[in-house]
């Protein structure tokens, strides 16, 4: 019986280094504006002020938790976390997904609200939403500067701005409409399609956070393609015991058993099988068990493909 673990994370680490440094400046600049909108607002006693403050600080929280959970994520395994703290990111990003589908539900109700007495629209409001608008653009531009399409971590903080950046427009929209044409079922109409919008975002990062805390197949992988290909190595006779998941976004795993001819030399074959899995599955860590022919091992997995 042969047996080998394999692993290589230096691929990973560029991106996580520019994924941090993303995320710190924009919670420093959306920090800052908020700070500024708080002050201005208790200073001239502005309730617009301040209620923008409070959404920003949303967008401070879900940037600070994902910063956190990149920080936290770079301790190293111990004997109790042998994988280490890099879930914590998916985590981040189940928390993040969870406040999204919170927030929608209350532009919902707020919405509701409006279409029974639809709000005043001010010219400062107006320049609050605008003022608004450029933050968050520039904050979203920074966050699709990190890796924004494979990393949950990243991809829930930018819903999160984007929702509220979608906000900024919907309320410029609905003023410009309401000022112009007295159009006050604008505020509300445009309200409610925010809040769909964040309401989608928010559940696809909360699904994909729970399918890969539940041990779910990376999106990327086709189990019967992997099969297939490991059986076409010289000397693989059969594949079982299969199993593929993620400990983050972009870091998946695979275990599996390799039963081989007794014949072959089992070094060059689990590093060809190695290989194979890096070079056409982007799968580098992996723990391969190498059975020969007439080797019998009790399956203990009652959902093993």
């Amino acid at each position: 019986m042969g047996h080998e673990h394999h692993h290589d994370h230096s691929h990973g680490h560029h991106h996580h280094t520019s994924n941090k440094k993303v995320l710190f400046w924009s919670f420093i600049l959306i920090t800052a504006f908020m700070v500024i909108e708080a002050i201005g607002g208790y200073v001239t006693n502005s309730l617009a002020l301040l209620s923008d403050a409070g959404h920003m600080l949303s967008d401070a929280a879900a940037l600070g938790l994902s910063l956190l959970a990149f920080k936290i994520g770079e301790r190293q395994a111990t004997s109790s976390k042998t994988y280490g703290y890099r879930r914590f990111e998916i985590i981040a990003a189940f928390i993040n997904g969870i406040t999204l589908i919170v927030i929608s539900i209350y532009i919902f109700y707020e919405a509701f609200h409006r279409f029974i007495e639809p709000p005043n629209v001010s010219a400062n409001m107006m320049i609050i939403a605008i003022v608004g608008l450029i933050v968050n653009v520039i904050v979203a531009w920074m966050l699709m500067r990190g890796d924004s399409e494979e990393n949950l971590n990243i991809k829930s903080a930018l819903l999160h701005v984007l929702g509220d950046l979608l906000g900024s427009v919907g309320a410029i929209i609905a003023g410009i409409l309401i000022l112009l044409f007295d159009w006050n079922i604008a505020d509300p109409i445009a309200s409610v399609i925010v809040a769909i919008l964040i309401l989608v975002s928010g559940y696809r990062v909360t699904r994909e956070s729970i399918h890969i805390l539940m041990e779910g197949k990376p999106s990327h992988v086709d189990i019967k393609e992997i099969k297939r290909n490991l059986k076409s190595l010289t000397g693989i006779k059969d594949v079982h015991d299969l199993h593929v998941w993620s400990i983050t976004s972009e870091f998946p795993a695979l275990s599996c058993h390799l039963v081989v001819d007794e014949s072959v030399n089992r070094d060059e074959l689990l590093n060809n099988a190695n290989q194979l899995l890096k070079k056409q599955f982007n799968i580098s860590h992996s723990t391969l068990q190498m059975e020969g022919i007439h080797t019998t091992i009790q399956k203990d997995c009652n959902s093993c493909p």
